[in-house]
């Protein structure tokens, strides 16, 4: 992309979650983007209220470098086409219109998951899955087939991995993990307690954990070594299958699976064209 985005959608999302001075400065960030653009933190925190230590705690929040970091975020926001959000289907709504509003909600979600991935999480997250002995995927209901896509990906690659929904299972795997494996824990609201408690057994245990959730603070992303967010747009009332959050996940999974394709690209080749050739006399 040739700017930085999702400065909008980071307070937005961290807003309820916020102490009051830090919430303050958000809404005011949000009522006046432009403004903020041009304004120190000391001329912030004055037209908030608040401080410009309580700007900087802001921007520590939203897990920024910075106050700069976020001005250039929102920026970058102001020079996007205004989109007409995530829209739900109607009683009775044509085909035409179906087909449009689920296109429009996609592409949002995914342009708004690449505004939040972290790439020096992004980047940590590729080196221990390329380097594990073993990956352990686990997510429940939605997110359990984002796990089950994830495992196919990677067997394809001759990476050792394992993909469950049962968190009996899970727990009994990673029980017998070492540092040398890695365990992901997938929940879209990042509220699942056995998701939590799975990457829980996975860390003391010593394994490098990874969450995958929408962007802000979770039970489940305290647990990662290594958070990834995606996109946190609401879901409209049919949620059509969850399809928002998990178009977000498996765009996520997508991104980590094909870094780490590149990083061993011939030795990948090679796997995909034994893959292939396996399963061939199938079709």
């Amino acid at each position: 992309m040739a700017f930085m985005t999702g400065g909008l959608v980071m307070l937005t999302e961290m807003l309820p979650s916020l102490p009051p001075s830090e919430k303050k400065i958000a809404n005011y960030i949000m009522n006046h983007p432009k403004d903020v653009i041009s304004l120190t933190a000391n001329e912030i925190g004055k037209r908030s209220d608040t401080s410009s230590a309580a700007v900087i705690r802001l921007c520590k929040s939203l897990g920024l470098k910075g106050l700069p970091d976020l001005k250039l975020r929102i920026a970058g926001d102001l020079q996007k086409h205004n989109d007409p959000g995530v829209r739900d289907i109607e009683p009775n709504e044509s085909l035409a219109s179906i087909i449009d509003k689920m296109t429009n909600n996609s592409i949002q979600t995914i342009q708004e998951t690449a505004e939040l991935l972290d790439t020096h999480h992004l980047e940590k997250a590729v080196h221990v899955l390329k380097t594990a002995r073993k990956i352990h995927f686990f997510g429940i209901g939605a997110s359990s087939i984002i796990a089950q896509d994830a495992l196919q990906k990677f067997l394809r690659i001759d990476k050792t991995a394992y993909a469950f929904s049962d968190i009996h299972l899970a727990s009994t795997l990673v029980s017998t993990g070492n540092d040398q494996d890695v365990a992901i824990g997938i929940s879209f609201s990042g509220q699942t307690k056995e998701v939590k408690q799975f990457l829980e057994i996975a860390k003391s245990k010593g394994l490098t954990t990874i969450s995958l959730c929408k962007y802000g603070q979770s039970i489940v992303s305290e647990q990662a070594d290594i958070p990834l967010f995606t996109s946190a747009t609401k879901e409209p009332t049919f949620r059509s299958g969850a399809t928002s959050s998990r178009i977000a996940q498996l765009q996520v999974i997508d991104i980590l699976f094909m870094c780490v394709a590149s990083s061993q690209y011939d030795k990948t080749v090679t796997h995909l064209n034994e893959t292939r050739a396996a399963i061939e006399f199938l079709r």
